[in-house]
């Protein structure tokens, strides 16, 4: 492996950790301290308005169907998640996030756009799209190994 490609491939896993960390940190400071990371991401999947299915978020997320339902029931307890029965066929459940929900899905998406904007400071459209085809190239790496 060239030095460029340790240097990234270093570069890559203290990115990974790194943001993490600071996620958390973020939301033990934020309104939001009593969310876990996962129930974080897991507010970030249900999104705003899609109403998604649980396995639709637990097959976003790569949880078992089993541990998406601990993590929604532990949400819909602390007011952030809320189950929508189908008007067409009541055995269909929907996710739909309450109004404290989507004030976090707003807080964690302005802390990515923060991030995002820091990323990319500096760099011309030309070399934005270089960076986006590279993420996109590791999206499949790890879409094919998932």
């Amino acid at each position: 492996m060239s030095e460029n490609y340790q240097k990234i491939s270093e570069a890559l896993v203290q990115i990974y950790s790194n943001i993490l960390r600071i996620e958390e940190n973020e939301l033990r400071k934020s309104q939001f301290n009593n969310l876990t990371i996962q129930e974080m991401h897991a507010i970030n999947a249900i999104s705003m308005y899609d109403h998604k299915t649980a396995s639709e978020v637990a097959k976003e997320l790569h949880l078992t169907p089993g541990t998406l339902t601990l993590t929604i029931n532990r949400l819909a307890k602390k007011g952030y998640v809320e189950r929508i029965r189908s008007d067409d066929d009541r055995r269909i459940v929907r996710l739909g996030l309450t109004r404290k929900g989507r004030v976090e899905y707003r807080a964690h998406a302005a802390f990515h756009e923060k991030l995002v904007k820091k990323f990319l400071k500096g760099f011309n459209d030309e070399e934005v799209q270089v960076i986006y085809r590279a993420l996109r190239n590791l999206e499949d790496f790890m879409a094919d190994h998932s």
